[in-house]
């Protein structure tokens, strides 16, 4: 069971939250959760097939400035997330070991 992540439990990875917890820990500010779990049917899944999302293995945090980014960021890095998506309003993180490690990109 998730400590911070409650209301996404359902459909998500149990490693996957364990981790974004110690992330949430780490950080010691609150993860605002744009976007979680998304069924195969959701409009983004049907734009991207392969979506992590689908998978329970991925989140969108949001970001709304330059700290919040920074301190977001390194503590997904200290707990060893190696999958990063850097947007200009929020962070992607997922831990999809079928696709590339020790990647981080921007939308």
């Amino acid at each position: 069971m998730s400590r911070y992540f409650k209301k996404i439990e359902e459909n998500m990875n149990v490693d996957f939250l364990a981790k974004l917890d110690q992330a949430r820990e780490y950080a010691n500010i609150p993860f605002i959760i744009n976007s979680a779990y998304r069924s195969p049917g959701h409009p983004e899944s049907i734009k991207n097939p392969t979506s992590s999302h689908i998978k329970g293995l991925a989140v969108d945090i949001k970001a709304k400035d330059s700290r919040t980014r920074f301190l977001i960021l390194d503590a997904l890095i200290q707990v060893g997330f190696t999958r990063i998506g850097i947007a200009d309003t929020f962070i992607h993180v997922d831990s999809d070991i079928d696709k590339p490690q020790n990647v981080i990109w921007t939308y």
